[in-house]
């Protein structure tokens, strides 16, 4: 797993003609906005946070999204 994500953090680079540095911490934003995204979406749809809060942490879409979905599954 560690060679592959190596071989994909140096085809990124070379691609974007970035350092591999630059791809690991835009990797690492990207990853943390999404986890960010998903703790306050379910945070919403536990009830723990109300929706207003939530549409200003993640935006409208998102939560009108999650809202649909979760319409779809019940």
């Amino acid at each position: 797993m560690a060679a592959e994500i190596s071989d994909r953090v140096r085809e990124i680079a070379e691609a974007r003609d970035l350092p591999e540095s630059e791809v690991f911490e835009r990797a690492l934003e990207r990853g943390l906005e999404d986890l960010w995204e998903d703790l306050v979406l379910a945070q919403y749809l536990d009830g723990e946070v109300d929706r207003e809060e939530a549409v200003e942490r993640v935006g409208r879409a998102k939560v009108e999204r999650a809202e649909r979905e979760r319409d779809l599954v019940e």
